[in-house]
């Protein structure tokens, strides 16, 4: 009998050896185990677009434009006059990065109203319909400084306003 007993001893210590092996390594891991931090994830508020466009090329009245969200590109387009028939030109719309400094918006001399043109400094509704009159006789103008061609024009009205006008066709 004395036999037997060796052999399930020997048993009982295969199978109780292991356990108690699996017991304590649950019980270490179980005490040194931390729960992770959750992650918080935060998304920036959605924002509502806002600012302004610039839109040139082929629209009737190139220049810088507000925007908001809801506007479309048929409304923004309507805001500058609508777009010419020019079949060579391109529309241009263009984005200002944000903190971008605002530069004032420059008159096209060669598609400018009556009206707007008076609004530049040193010119009336006289001048600004002699500056008409002129481009529609001789063509549009090539460079700002042709401006001084036109009659009542000269280099001190000239340099007053050479900042604030452009011309393209």
């Amino acid at each position: 009998m004395a036999e037997t007993t060796k052999p399930n001893r020997l048993r009982v210590l295969v199978i109780i050896v292991p356990v108690i092996v699996i017991v304590a390594s649950t019980v270490v891991i179980g005490v040194r185990y931390q729960p992770a931090v959750p992650i918080e994830i935060k998304l920036p508020a959605e924002e509502q677009s806002k600012g302004n466009i610039a839109i040139g090329g082929a629209v009737a009245n190139p220049g810088i434009y507000p925007y908001d969200g809801d506007d479309s590109l048929e409304s923004l387009l309507k805001a500058a006059g609508g777009t010419t028939s020019s079949a060579d030109s391109t529309l241009n719309l263009t984005v200002p990065e944000k903190g971008a400094q605002n530069i004032p918006q420059k008159i096209n001399i060669n598609r400018a109203e009556p009206w707007l043109l008076e609004a530049l400094p040193g010119i009336g509704t006289t001048r600004a319909k002699t500056i008409i009159a002129y481009r529609e006789q001789h063509g549009p103008f090539k460079h700002t400084s042709e401006l001084m061609q036109v009659e009542g024009i000269g280099q001190s009205v000239y340099n007053q306003i050479k900042d604030l006008i452009t011309v393209t066709d």
